[in-house]
């Protein structure tokens, strides 16, 4: 939930190490640092900073004042111990022969400490990160090579970790090590690089080497070197990253999140170039065989967050169209229940980053009791991606505001492109209904477009609810879906208070707290439950609701309830939730600017949840 940045090379490390450490500001964080080794002198400088990444550089004249080409600098998101410079990354033994950055949790950190203590240790942090790095000084001298102190480290510690580490008896060496935390090493024309996300460091390379769990890499200016834990030498192929700098940069938004919903129409557009050629869905790329998809009787979809609201949409669609069964699990409560998975099962598993810690772990879960796992990621390499039976890659290039807009419309696509395939082969539609939904899918980046030229009518209403309490998100069926992800977009980047209820629970308790001039958004966009949830917006205008109604165009005497009423573009019913939630993106942004927050930081909140 934090951030890594590594070099070691022929150029000044601690402006690279400030710079890649900017370009993960987005993951969250509430302390930074920096360490660097001198060559001259060979001391290891550490300056670190409470709060934004800016008070860093100021300490540090941009880095200019902290010479050295190797260092390792970190964006701390507090676990253990309050935000605090002591508390803040890099952490380091007494003698600073060993320093060391980490994302993660260690579980068994108490364990360990009371280890420490009696072999003669002290502690000046609260944090677990201060224990790794004295458990690795602690096998350090008994055994004299970085390798085997942190191997023996790993084997002792429970939990997830990426290390950056540094050796003061090693210089011109970084090593890196990771379980179950991503981190990936680069290759630059000066030297090599570790980070925890390929934004870090894709302005000096585009060239990236993937460390699976429990392995370690060791890095010179010239060359890396990867080892598994049983410290054997192993081969790994470089991967290219396809994205440019500048599709991580902000592009003349004034925010990443208001560029990165008008990337969305691009986004699909490439999703579905990806896998319908020639008129047909084509999985091979995924692994996946029309034979295959045929024989599955049920399917799980687990997943967190706006993922898990693609699940629940994607549940709609599956069991409408293809009639599969379909469960939608949060990933943190599926692998806590011991699910029952019935045979010929496919487990789908749903994340932006494939790094998403309850999600992998389900998956992992799924894979000890040998049921196929699907991996719906966007994120080329990462650990959901590699471990999982077949991936499933959305395209949706690099998403850097915490708040998913384009990555989720992307996962939306996949769902589609999956239910109807699996509709096709167990003969559900005939060819002329499967090319039907194809040519209406293709026409969705044109109509998400339309639905964005409108934002300025979203704009001017969301100006008028900057100051709201409490939102309420209503709708039936997709829409309830819709609406789950809408009240989402709300709360965590507005910070108002919003609920997504399934519009006939109304009665069942909700309506108790509608009130005079409370905002209830009602999505209406499915014809056969139109009337009934127009019946349920009525319900609490009656008892003094404000109302937004959201609809698709010709549904006009929704005019005569709502009292303002957004339109979006007809299309085919399983699709609307990728016009219908735009407006609702744009809804949350506008109200978090009109407030003056932080859109693309919301606090607390982190990109990737690599933590349970």
């Amino acid at each position: 939930m934090c951030g890594i940045v590594g070099y070691v090379g022929e150029e000044q490390a601690a402006p690279i190490l400030l710079e890649g450490l900017a370009k993960l500001e987005y993951r969250g964080y509430d302390s930074a640092g920096i360490a660097v080794r001198n060559e001259t002198s060979g001391d290891i400088s550490i300056v670190k900073a409470k709060g934004r990444l800016k008070i860093l550089s100021e300490k540090t004249d941009n880095g200019r004042s902290v010479h050295g080409t190797c260092g390792i600098g970190h964006t701390r998101w507090a676990t253990h111990g309050e935000p605090s410079e002591n508390n803040a990354h890099p952490h380091c033994t007494d003698d600073k022969s060993v320093v060391l950055v980490h994302n993660g949790i260690i579980e068994n950190y108490q364990e360990l400490k009371d280890k420490l203590v009696k072999s003669g240790y002290t502690f000046y942090s609260q944090t677990d990160t201060e224990i790794a790095v004295k458990l690795v000084d602690y096998y350090y001298k008994k055994t004299g090579t970085p390798l085997e102190a942190l191997t023996r480290s790993m084997l002792r510690i429970r939990g997830s970790y990426a290390f950056g580490v540094m050796f003061h008896d090693h210089p011109g060496k970084l090593f890196a090590a990771r379980k179950d935390s991503p981190l990936i090493i680069g290759r630059s024309s000066s030297g090599s690089l570790i980070a925890s996300d390929v934004p870090a460091i894709l302005d000096k390379t585009r060239h990236v080497y993937y460390i699976d769990n429990m392995e370690i890499a060791e890095l010179t200016k010239d060359e890396v070197h990867f080892y598994n834990i049983d410290r054997e030498e192993i081969q790994k192929e470089i991967v290219e990253i396809k994205w440019d700098a500048e599709s991580a940069e902000k592009g003349g938004y004034e925010h990443f999140m208001l560029k990165e919903i008008h990337e969305q129409p691009k986004a699909v557009q490439d999703m579905i170039g990806a896998y319908v050629k020639d008129g047909a869905i084509d999985f091979s790329e995924v692994g996946l065989d029309d034979a295959a998809l045929k024989e599955f009787e049920r399917i799980y979809i687990v997943a967190c967050g706006s993922a898990y609201h693609v699940g629940m949409a994607g549940k709609y669609v599956f069991e409408d169209l293809a009639r599969i069964p379909v469960e939608v699990d949060l990933a943190s409560e599926f692998r806590y229940r011991n699910p029952i998975v019935a045979p010929n099962s496919l487990v789908i598993i749903v994340s932006q980053s494939g790094e998403t810690a309850d999600s992998l772990a389900a998956l992992r879960l799924m894979k000890e009791r040998e049921v196929p796992v699907m991996g719906i990621v966007n994120v080329v390499g990462s650990s959901i991606a590699r471990e999982s039976d077949y991936t499933l890659y959305t395209y949706a290039g690099p998403e850097i505001s915490v708040a998913t807009t384009k990555a989720y419309s992307t996962q939306l696509i996949a769902m589609y492109l999956l239910a109807i395939q699996a509709a096709k082969e167990k003969e559900m539609i005939d060819d002329d209904r499967y090319a039907e939904l194809l040519a209406e899918m293709e026409t969705l980046p044109s109509k998400i477009q339309k639905t964005l030229d409108d934002k300025e009518r979203i704009q001017w209403f969301a100006s008028k609810y900057a100051n709201a309490r409490d939102i309420f998100f209503i709708g039936r069926g997709l829409d309830y879906a819709i609406s789950l992800e809408g009240s989402l977009k709300m709360k965590e980047i507005s910070y108002i208070h919003s609920e997504a209820y399934a519009a006939g629970e109304l009665k069942h308790g909700p309506i108790s707290l509608v009130e005079n001039g409370i905002l209830v958004v009602g999505v209406l966009t499915q014809s056969d439950l139109f009337e009934k949830t127009l019946s349920n917006m009525v319900e609490v205008k009656s008892r003094g609701a404000y109302l937004m109604g959201l609809t698709t165009y010709g549904n006009y005497n929704i005019e005569d309830t709502a009292d303002f009423s957004v339109y979006v573009p007809k299309t085919e019913e399983y699709f609307t939730t990728s016009l219908a939630i735009v407006p609702l993106q744009l809804m949350g942004y506008y109200v978090s600017v009109a407030k003056g927050l932080d859109v693309d930081k919301p606090r607390n909140l982190a990109k990737s949840v690599t933590v349970e």
